[in-house]
Formats: structure tokens, sequence, C-alpha cells
């Protein structure tokens, strides 16, 4: 599904150049669970960020199901975003205005989807994640797990091929960070392929592949490394 070749990136103002990537390359299967470790400030977040289409590539190539979209305008990657991939965010990033049902329904009001099929979207989206006996009550009504499983239902609505998750229980305690990633296994199992940017090696030992970054650079990546 992901594949990079010498994928780098660079941040420049008019006084500094910073390499957050440097040459990365991957191979990352339809189906997989791969974390993505490192120390703060290693390149994890911009590592997703690129791969997720949020930044553009500087150089190297970046393959998305076999297409080359290294060099696609930001309208482009935007209709590959909304289509293809899913976000979850250690902050949540819900509306606090609207309802739980209308959050998760949100990215479905940029697409094609008249309201009768998205209502059956997001109520069996609901169900999948057990919330929708609290889709009429607003984000800080809900406690912190109860508004990550909404965010994960808003993350996959619309059936995105690539799910991409930055420390998704960094602001959760223990039990609901357990939940959290229990929800996350199944997904997986269920044939989602995700991307985890964590800290947490107890995190970590979700996925199936665990890669680690250092100062922008691939330090290791066990092929055969299992839960």
């Amino acid at each position: 599904m992901i594949k990079t070749i010498n994928l780098s990136k660079v941040f420049r103002t008019e006084e500094i150049e910073t390499t957050a990537l440097n040459q990365i390359n991957l191979d990352i299967q339809k189906g997989e669970f791969v974390a993505i470790m490192g120390e703060s400030g290693c390149g994890k977040s911009t590592f997703l960020n690129t791969v997720g289409l949020l930044d553009s590539v500087s150089s190297g190539q970046l393959i998305f199901n076999d297409t080359d979209v290294s060099q696609f305008s930001e309208s482009q990657r935007a209709v590959l975003r909304k289509k293809e991939i899913g976000f979850i965010f250690q902050s949540f990033n819900l509306i606090d205005e609207l309802t739980v049902f209308e959050n998760v329904e949100l990215p479905l009001t940029y697409q094609n989807i008249n309201k009768s099929e998205r209502r059956q979207m997001v109520t069996q989206t609901l169900e999948r994640v057990n919330m929708l006996h609290r889709e009429n009550h607003f984000p800080q009504q809900l406690s912190g797990g109860q508004q990550q499983r909404v965010a994960i239902a808003r993350a996959i609505v619309h059936k995105p091929h690539l799910l991409l998750a930055d420390e998704p229980t960094g602001n959760l305690d223990s039990k609901n960070g357990t939940e959290v990633m229990e929800l996350l296994t199944e997904l997986n199992q269920d044939g989602s392929t995700i991307i985890m940017v964590t800290h947490s090696e107890k995190d970590a030992d979700h996925a199936s592949r665990k890669i680690h970054l250092h100062d922008g650079t691939q330090i290791e990546s066990p092929l055969n490394a299992t839960v």
C-alpha cells in the first residue's frame, strides 16, 4: 500500500534548514499494523503527516497504492486524503459545538453522499465503537476514552484504506488507553491498514512491526517482529 524511496522532508526558513526525514525507504503492505517509534523530535509525526499527504515531499518518492503521489498538488492530495485516509489524533480534535453524531458525520458531508446514507453509515460506525448511545451528546460531556472512540469513528466512517494514528493513547489513562488499543487491533484484524506513531512500547506491542527513527533516519525495521 505504501512505499517510500529515499523519502526526505526538509523544512526551510531564511536562516536555517532542518532535515526532518532523511532518505526513508519503507514498504508497508495492505493489512499491516505498523508502529513508528523514537524519541521526541525524531521525525515520527513528520513521517505520518507526509504519508498522510498533509505535508509535501521534499525529495524521493512516495508511492500510494502503486501511484507515485510525490509531486501531487495540494488539491490532488486533498482528494486522496478525503477518500483513502483516516486520521486519529492525540488530542481528539473533535468540534465542541457538534454532537457525537455530527462530528462523525462531518467527513461524509464533504462527499457526495445523501442524508439517509450518511445516517446509516454514522449509525453503523458508532455501533462499531460502542458509542451509539452517546450520539446526541457533545464532546465535553464525554470521558477522554469516549472522545477518542468518537474520533476513531470519525476516522473510519468513510471506510478509508489507510488509518493513521498519532499517539492515540497519549491523553488517556491506562484503562482507556488499553481499550483504544484493543479497538485499533480489532480494526486491523478486520482489514484496516494502520500506521501508528507512539512512545509507548506497550502500545507498539499491538503492532505487527515496529520501525524506529532517530534524527529523521530509519535505524531499525525488523521485518519479522510480531506481537
